[in-house]
C-alpha cells in the first residue's frame, strides 16, 4: 500500500513539472476551490491566512508551520524582536504572519520573492497592519515558479551592505542552480552586519547516503550530476540535493562560517523532532 501511494506521489509530481509554472499556480487554484469556499463561508480562515489555492509551495497548515518556523528561528540564530531580519524567498508570508506577533515596532522585515502574486498578497494583508514589513517582488526566471528573464546569478540584494542582523531561507536554496547558490551566499554575506547569522535549509547528502536518497519511494533524487543530485531532469529547479563537500566549498567561497547542521527527516534515517525540520538547516556566520 505504502509503495503504492509513493508510486502515486511520483507520478503526480512527474506531471506537475510538465507544464508550465503559470499552469501549476492554476491547476492548485483549481484543486482546492472548493474547500477554500467552504472555509470562507464558515469563516475558518486565519485573518492573515490566504487561499489554500493561492499557496504555491508547501503543504499543511499555513499558521502552524509559520509559527514551526519561528521557534527555529528563535532557537538557532537566537532571532530579536528589535533585529533587522531579510526573508529571502518571503513567498505568500508564511513566517512573516507569524513574525508579526514576534517583532516589534522597533525591529524591520523585509521579503523578497519571484512569485509576484504572492508579494502583493503581503503587501496588501501584511503591510498594510504592519508598516515595518516590506515585500518585494523581484523578475527572477526559475524553472518552478516564474518564466522571466532576470537571472539570479546575476541578481544584487536591493539592500545595503551590513544592513540585516539575521537572514533566512526556508526551501529557497532546495530549489535554485548551484551557480544561483553560491552567488545568494555571497549576496548574504555582503548585507550581513559582522557577526550575523543566516538560517537556511537544503537538501544534504554524502557518499554514505547517496543511494538512500536516490532510491527513497516517497522522496528521492534519482538524477544524479557532478556533486550533486535533481529530483527532475525536466524541471531543474524543482529539488536539488547537494552533495556535503560541495556545499562547504561554497561557503567558504562565501567568506562565511558554518556554525551548526541540524539534519532533517526527508532523510530515511532521520527521526522527526520538534528542533529539526522536513529540510536539513544550516546555521551560517558572517
Amino acid at each position: 500500500m505504502k509503495l503504492k501511494i509513493a508510486i502515486n506521489m511520483k507520478v503526480r509530481r512527474k506531471l506537475y513539472y510538465n507544464i508550465s509554472p503559470k499552469m501549476r499556480l492554476f491547476v492548485r487554484k483549481v484543486f482546492f476551490l472548493p474547500i477554500d469556499i467552504w472555509e470562507t463561508i464558515k469563516g475558518k480562515r486565519h485573518k492573515y491566512e490566504p487561499l489554500k489555492g493561492d499557496i504555491y509551495i508547501g503543504s499543511g497548515d499555513f499558521i502552524a508551520q509559520g509559527v514551526d518556523q519561528l521557534k527555529l528561528l528563535k532557537k538557532y540564530i537566537k532571532l530579536d524582536p528589535e533585529d533587522a531580519v531579510l526573508d529571502v524567498g518571503s513567498g505568500i508570508g508564511r513566517t512573516a504572519v507569524a513574525l508579526t506577533e514576534y517583532l516589534t515596532s522597533k525591529g524591520k522585515y523585509e521579503g523578497f520573492d519571484v512569485v509576484e502574486k504572492g508579494v502583493k498578497w503581503c503587501n496588501k494583508k501584511i503591510t498594510k497592519d504592519f508598516p515595518n514589513f516590506n515585500f518585494l517582488y523581484v523578475p527572477l526566471n526559475n524553472d518552478l515558479y516564474n518564466k522571466s528573464k532576470g537571472e539570479s546569478q546575476n541578481f544584487k540584494f536591493p539592500y545595503e551592505d551590513a544592513s540585516f542582523n539575521k537572514v533566512f531561507l526556508f526551501s529557497v536554496f532546495t530549489h535554485m542552480p548551484v551557480e544561483e547558490i553560491g552567488h545568494y551566499l555571497c549576496e548574504i554575506k555582503r548585507i550581513l552586519k559582522p557577526g550575523g547569522l543566516c538560517l537556511s535549509t537544503f537538501f544534504i547528502y554524502t557518499t554514505r547516503n547517496e543511494e538512500m536518497i536516490a532510491n527513497n519511494n516517497n522522496f528521492s533524487f534519482p538524477v544524479k550530476k557532478d556533486e550533486y543530485r535533481l529530483m527532475s531532469n525536466t524541471v531543474k529547479s524543482a529539488n536539488i540535493a547537494l552533495k556535503n563537500d560541495l556545499l562547504d566549498k561554497l561557503i567558504a567561497k562565501a567568506k562565511l562560517e558554518k556554525l551548526k547542521t541540524i539534519e532533517g527527516f526527508w532523510k530515511l534515517d532521520i527521526l522527526k523532532h520538534p528542533d529539526n525540520n522536513f529540510q536539513d538547516i544550516i546555521i551560517l556566520k558572517s
